[in-house]
């Protein structure tokens, strides 16, 4: 008897052994998943094409940023990898990176892209995957609005078109004084349609008058045809909102027209290739950006970047910069690593962002009443640029 007993002792003895040798393996593994757990995010844009400059910029700050959050740690017992895919500056190559992102990739969200032309198609995946995109520099209305209704998926932290527009047309009559303007745009392109007409909107609603409006198509090199027509009405502002491939192209051509009008953009024009390739044709010009590049608050971003990459940051990457803090905020904020939880705390973000603070609006996912600079192209200066002033159209 003392023997089946002592035998079962040591029967139990070695189940409970094995039993808890599973559990404190299985509770190591649990550890060593949890550690060794790695998220995806996305990020689309063009990294090929004449918009490369900005979507190699965008891409090469969001890994930047994600690696520097993997390097303190990551978030909630998870590292970060970024999947990067070129939309070639095309609509459905952008439709088509997000639904490989979403369905192949399984990422939490995505970042970019900068152009509205792309950005405004993929909701309809974005809204079918449940997963959240933060655009960077994507400005038309409906990237995030439709007849008056929010897309639940898709937010912004850039200010748009008709803020853009307004602020241009503005700042073209309050402060330099100017009756008459002309417009140069692209007809095949979302962005330059949204700010011609918000310009076009706001200086006649300030008593202006809109002198001439001549269309091109993307990708044409010769304006001539139509800054002939704009010399004869004799535009005190030229306003050309699109990009900086096409601005240095025209400038020079209507400058060597003998067009002497002051010419005035938006967040398209910035660029270390709009300098070098139009040079004096935009010297004394005015852009509306989205910071002054001077900015103290940027300075350690401008000089880290640099530092690791060897180039001057263009514009997209502060913008990509904002986005991506907009994102690590939601995790934080959501203390979840699920999308759409991740979308609902998007909605409540409230950050001081290096482009300036970023409060979302819950019912237009755009941040609000975010200010705009006043920038001048003033070659005397070391970057070209030179910060006028901080404006707002209801000034």
């Amino acid at each position: 008897m003392k023997k089946r007993i002592f035998s079962y002792l040591v029967v139990t003895i070695m189940i409970l052994s094995t039993f808890l040798t599973g559990c404190s393996n299985s509770a190591n593994n649990i550890t060593n998943e949890k550690k060794d757990k790695v998220v995806k995010v996305g990020w689309i844009g063009s990294l090929s094409g004449d918009q490369a400059v900005w979507g190699q910029c965008e891409s090469s700050t969001v890994k930047m940023m994600f690696e520097d959050l993997n390097a303190n740690g990551g978030l909630l017992g998870a590292k970060f990898e970024v999947i990067a895919y070129d939309t070639r500056g095309d609509a459905q190559e952008a439709v088509n990176a997000v639904k490989r992102l979403t369905s192949q990739d399984k990422v939490i969200a995505i970042i970019g892209p900068n152009a509205s032309g792309q950005a405004i198609p993929i909701s309809s995946v974005l809204e079918e995957m449940k997963v959240p995109d933060i655009a960077t520099v994507a400005t038309n209305p409906k990237v995030t609005v439709v007849d008056g209704k929010v897309k639940p998926y898709n937010f912004r932290v850039c200010f748009i078109d008709p803020y853009q527009g307004a602020v241009a047309a503005g700042f073209a009559i309050d402060v330099l004084k100017a009756k008459s303007a002309a417009i140069l745009y692209d007809v095949a392109d979302d962005y330059s349609q949204g700010l011609s007409q918000f310009f076009i909107e706001t200086f006649e609603k300030k008593g202006g008058k809109i002198v001439a409006k001549e269309g091109f198509k993307t990708g044409d090199t010769d304006f001539r045809a139509q800054l002939t027509k704009i010399k004869e009405t004799n535009p005190e502002i030229i306003f050309m909102p699109y990009f900086f491939k096409e601005v240095a192209l025209s400038a020079k051509q209507a400058r060597e027209l003998g067009i002497t009008a002051t010419l005035m953009g938006g967040d398209g024009w910035p660029s270390e290739q709009l300098l070098s390739m139009a040079q004096d044709a935009v010297d004394g010009s005015y852009i509306v950006n989205h910071l002054d590049f001077d900015d103290p608050d940027v300075q350690t971003f401008k000089t880290k970047y640099k530092e690791k990459y060897g180039k001057d940051v263009e514009l997209n990457g502060y913008l990509a910069h904002d986005a991506s803090l907009m994102l690590i905020e939601a995790i934080k904020k959501a203390n979840s690593l699920d999308s759409v939880a991740i979308r609902d705390a998007l909605e409540k973000i409230d950050i001081k962002g290096i482009t300036g603070k970023i409060t979302i609006g819950s019912n237009t996912h755009n941040p609000e009443n975010k200010d705009a600079a006043i920038i001048k192209l003033d070659k005397s200066t070391s970057t070209g640029y030179k910060f006028v002033q901080k404006y707002s159209p209801r000034d």
